[in-house]
């Protein structure tokens, strides 16, 4: 048994880099993953140079080394770097949408928010919001959006853009 181990030594660094590809598994750190690549470049060393062991071991610590250093940072920064996932009614918070039905302090008010119908209040306890206007969301409280105003009404903006009003940033006609 011992000398077939000795004559295939790679049969070993294969058995311990699949079982440090599995406990991988379970980690997800990707340390394991990189020890598993050492074992897996002695198993090469070892297909081609059976009697160095000590070229196997120090072609391995090298090879999990560099992998540690170089390329295990550069996954890590890969998958966590993307946007956070926002679950539940948080997705919406910082999103803008307009006003359907007044929103006045004592409730009753709704806003369309991408696509969707929701009932609102204004942040302050003092405000009304129009009809029209775009609204921000600042928090959810339970499944109230609470919102502030970002822009005047639309039906006010058409307003303040009649043609037979002058523009005050023209310049005065002789």
């Amino acid at each position: 048994m011992m000398d077939w181990l000795r004559e295939n030594l790679w049969a070993g660094w294969l058995i311990v880099a699949a079982a440090l590809g599995l406990a991988e598994l379970a980690s997800l750190d990707f340390t394991l993953l990189m020890l598993a690549a050492g074992a897996l470049t002695a198993a090469g060393v070892a297909a081609f140079f059976p009697g160095l062991l000590w070229l196997q071991i120090v072609v391995g610590l090298l090879t999990a080394g560099a992998m540690l250093a170089a390329i295990r940072p550069m996954i890590v920064r890969k998958i966590h770097h993307g946007q956070e996932l926002k679950t539940g009614s948080a997705h919406v918070i910082g999103r803008s949408g307009t006003v359907v039905k007044e929103i006045h302090p004592d409730g009753g008010g709704s806003i369309r928010l991408g696509g969707e119908l929701w009932t609102a209040r204004p942040y302050d306890d003092v405000s009304t919001i129009a009809p029209g206007t775009r609204v921000e969301v600042m928090s959810i409280d339970g499944a109230t959006a609470v919102v502030y105003p970002v822009a005047e009404p639309l039906d006010r903006q058409l307003e303040n853009t009649d043609p037979q009003q002058p523009n005050p940033t023209d310049p005065p006609q002789a």
